[in-house]
């Protein structure tokens, strides 16, 4: 059985007669956290897009678990788009904007089950937002917010899970929660992640793998080979600037 998870071979994908992405090869494997950077307009949102089966590709093929993105089972993907459908201002709780997940394919009378349920406490568990599950979803900070939003998708069991900026808006203490979540999530549940992420720095210490995308891959491979190798300023310029985050012991502070 195939460890892949996601992949793409040879993906073209234009939008209004441009090309977004050219040339896409990248692959994907499970049980890993892999993050998507590069500048605005390089084509990251419109990759995840490709893979959900929202956007065909003009040449190319999408392969998720070996099949096209549009014969996927209900639930093999959760996804978290950069601006989300809920409305702010509807007086829906937590534990309504999780549950969302488990209404979705349901006929317009059916309602939730004994195990719709329990996935959405599970999630909830999961994102350490139990104690949330009756606040006002418009009322939470941008940090539970996001949190809530990933426990939707959650609640869907998918194998896979794509965010795209999952920790915009967040200041550095709900940032670096987030991404231990995110760490706890793979090991325990065996996701395979990928996200969309402009904070090079933070991310490096978390994710498994970077793809640099500016239309075309520039890389993937190891955080640390990305840095060596140079490709961030093929993709960002010259003039960027990055702190490299180093990952740590929590125990004995080592390296």
């Amino acid at each position: 059985m195939s460890d892949t998870a996601i992949e793409l071979n040879d993906v073209r994908v234009t939008i209004s007669g441009t090309p977004v992405l050219e040339g896409i090869t990248l692959s994907i494997r499970d049980g890993e956290i892999m993050s998507i950077v590069g500048p605005n307009g390089s084509g990251k949102s419109t990759l995840l897009r490709t893979v959900m089966g929202f956007l065909k590709p003009e040449r190319g093929t999408v392969r998720v678990r070996g099949r096209a993105p549009g014969t996927l089972p209900r639930g093999t993907i959760g996804y978290l788009p950069q601006k989300s459908s809920v409305d702010f201002a509807m007086p829906v709780s937590v534990h309504d904007v999780v549950a969302m997940a488990r209404y979705a394919g349901k006929g317009f009378i059916e309602r939730l089950d004994k195990t719709d349920r329990a996935r959405i406490d599970e999630s909830l568990e999961a994102l350490e937002i139990t104690s949330l599950r009756d606040r006002h979803f418009g009322s939470l900070s941008g940090g539970e917010k996001q949190r809530a939003l990933i426990a939707r998708a959650l609640a869907l069991e998918p194998g896979i899970l794509l965010l795209d900026e999952p920790s915009t808006g967040l200041d550095a203490v709900a940032q670096d929660s987030f991404y231990q979540i995110l760490l706890r999530l793979r090991d325990e549940k065996k996701l395979t992640i990928v996200m969309v992420s402009h904070d090079i720095g933070a991310i490096s210490s978390v994710v498994d793998s970077l793809a640099c995308l500016k239309t075309r891959l520039h890389f993937h491979g190891t955080p640390t080979d990305c840095f060596r190798s140079g490709s961030l300023d093929s993709v960002f310029g010259k003039n960027i600037h990055y702190v490299k985050h180093d990952r740590r012991c929590d125990t004995c502070g080592e390296e």
